[in-house]
């Protein structure tokens, strides 16, 4: 089981925060990105080329390993000005 949690615009437009998903056959960040994809609909906004990734409150790639246990994060890009 793994913990997936939504912020900021990615939030708002699933409409939930976080949700908890078995980890099942998929190996790495970018297999589950593809898995929320597979959705459709509003999911749509994962495909996003500038979306961030945390693995365990640790910023990391698409092609980062998860494990069961881990503690997934999933938000935009943040500017400031």
């Amino acid at each position: 089981m793994i913990r997936v949690q939504y912020f900021a615009r990615y939030r708002e437009v699933l409409g939930i925060d976080g949700e908890q998903l078995q980890r099942a056959a998929l190996s790495n960040l970018e297999q589950l990105r593809e898995h929320l994809q597979s959705r459709g609909g509003v999911w749509q906004v994962l495909a996003e080329q500038n979306l961030m990734c945390a693995r365990n409150q640790e910023l990391c790639s698409l092609d980062t390993e998860i494990a069961d246990g881990d503690e997934i994060a999933f938000f935009p890009t943040v500017t400031g000005g």
